[in-house]
C-alpha cells in the first residue's frame, strides 16, 4: 500500500506528539506527589492553627469562667498594662468606658455619634463578643501569648464584660452562655454587612458593593521629586534618632549611628552589643532583645520604662541587688518609677539572674 508524502509526514507527526506525551506522563507519575517533598499536616497540627472563633461562635472550645475568677486573672495578668478598671495607662488604650446601661438595651453606643466624647475605647467599638474572646486568647497578655487556657479565656473576658455594665457579678461564661453575653453587648447592633463586602446567603441584604472603584486615567498628579535630603555628613549630628524615639508605635526611628542600608537591628546602639570583658554583656544585651525588654527600656534613655543606667545607679552598692532585681523583673510591678507599670516577665530565674547582675555591675555596653 503506498501512501503519498504529506500522509507520512502526518503519521510521523503524530508519532512524536503521542511518544512525548508519554514521556511527560511518566515523567509527572514518577515524580507526583513530588515524592520526598513534605508531608500532610497532621489533624492536631491543623487543630493547633485552626483556632479562629467565628461571629456566630463556631470554634468556641469548651469551657468557661466566672467573672470572680476573671478578676484574680486580670490583677495578675492584665491590670499591668490595661488598668484595675480597665481604664489603661498613658501607653495602651483603655478598654471599659463610654457606654451606658441605655446602650445595653439597645445595642448602640450614643457617644460613638458626639464629637465632644474624648476617646473611643474597645467596649464602645466592638460589635461581636467572638472578637474579644479570639483576641485575647491568642494574642494576651502581650509577653506571652496564647499562654491562657480557654477557661482562663472565658473568665478574663467574663471580668472584661463585667466591668463594662454588660454582665452580672455573679456571670459564668461560657461556650453554653456565650449568647447571652452577645445579646447584652452595648454595640452589638452598630455594625452592618448591607455594603454586600461580604457577599453569601444571610450574610447581607445588599448585592451590589458600597463602594465602585472607577479607574482614573486622566488629570493624574505629577509624581513629586524630593528636593532636599539628609547628607552623610549630617547623618548623625543630633545623635542616635533610634535612641530618642519610643518602641512603641509606628515611628521607631534610624540608628544614624550607622551608614543608609545597615542590617543592624532599630533602636541598637552599634556599642551595644560589643562584648565587654568575657563576653557578658554580649549575651545580656542578647537575653534583652530576646524578651522584649528594649521595646521599654533603653541602656541610656527612658522609653516607656526607665533606663538600665538609672535603675543600676539606683540600686547600686546594695548587696542583694542581683537577685533582687531578677525577682523585680519576674514579679512586675507599679509606682517605683511612676504610673506606668511593668508586666510580670515569664523568662527563666537564669535569664533573669543575668540581667539582675548587669544591671547591679553598672548595665556597661
Amino acid at each position: 500500500m503506498f501512501s503519498s508524502p504529506d500522509a507520512r509526514r502526518t503519521r510521523r507527526a503524530l508519532t512524536v506528539i503521542a511518544l512525548t506525551l508519554a514521556a511527560g506522563a511518566a515523567l509527572a507519575q514518577s515524580n507526583a506527589p513530588w515524592s520526598g517533598l513534605g508531608r500532610p499536616a497532621t489533624p492536631k497540627e491543623l487543630a493547633a492553627w485552626d483556632i479562629d472563633v467565628r461571629p456566630d461562635f463556631k470554634g468556641l472550645p469548651k469551657g468557661q469562667g466566672s467573672v470572680a475568677q476573671g478578676q484574680d486573672l486580670w490583677e495578675a495578668k492584665c491590670a499591668a498594662c490595661h488598668g484595675i478598671f480597665g481604664e489603661s495607662n498613658e501607653v495602651f488604650s483603655p478598654l471599659v468606658g463610654g457606654t451606658t446601661a441605655d446602650d445595653v438595651k439597645t445595642g448602640r453606643v450614643a457617644r460613638l455619634n458626639d464629637p465632644a466624647f474624648p476617646g473611643r475605647t474597645t467596649l464602645m467599638k466592638v460589635a461581636t463578643v467572638s472578637t474579644l474572646w479570639d483576641y485575647i486568647r491568642r494574642a494576651m497578655p502581650w509577653n506571652a501569648p496564647k499562654s491562657l487556657k480557654p477557661d482562663e479565656v472565658y473568665a478574663v473576658t467574663a471580668f472584661l464584660l463585667n466591668l463594662g455594665g454588660v454582665l452580672p457579678d455573679d456571670f459564668t461564661l461560657s461556650d453554653k452562655t456565650m449568647a447571652q453575653a452577645q445579646a447584652r453587648l452595648p454595640n452589638r447592633n452598630g455594625m452592618t454587612l448591607d455594603h454586600a463586602l461580604w457577599p453569601g446567603k444571610g450574610l447581607a441584604k445588599g448585592t451590589q458593593p458600597d463602594v465602585k472603584a472607577v479607574a482614573c486615567m486622566k488629570d493624574c498628579a505629577v509624581e513629586a521629586k524630593v528636593g532636599s535630603f539628609l547628607p552623610d555628613f549630617a547623618r548623625n549630628n543630633h545623635g542616635n534618632l533610634a535612641e530618642q524615639n519610643r518602641m512603641v508605635g509606628a515611628q521607631h526611628g534610624v540608628d544614624t549611628t550607622q551608614p543608609p542600608g545597615s542590617p543592624l537591628g532599630v533602636g541598637i546602639s552599634p556599642t551595644a552589643a560589643a562584648p565587654a570583658k568575657g563576653g557578658d554583656n554580649a549575651a545580656v544585651m542578647a537575653l534583652l532583645q530576646k524578651n522584649a525588654c528594649i521595646a521599654c527600656h533603653g541602656v541610656d534613655n527612658k522609653i516607656v520604662g526607665p533606663a538600665f543606667r538609672d535603675v543600676a545607679k539606683k540600686y547600686a552598692g546594695r548587696s542583694d541587688a542581683p537577685a533582687y532585681l531578677a525577682g523585680k523583673i519576674k514579679s512586675g510591678g507599679t509606682g517605683v518609677w511612676g504610673q506606668v507599670p511593668m508586666p510580670p516577665q515569664t523568662l527563666a530565674d537564669s535569664e533573669a539572674l543575668a540581667i539582675g547582675k548587669w544591671l547591679a555591675e553598672g548595665a556597661a555596653k
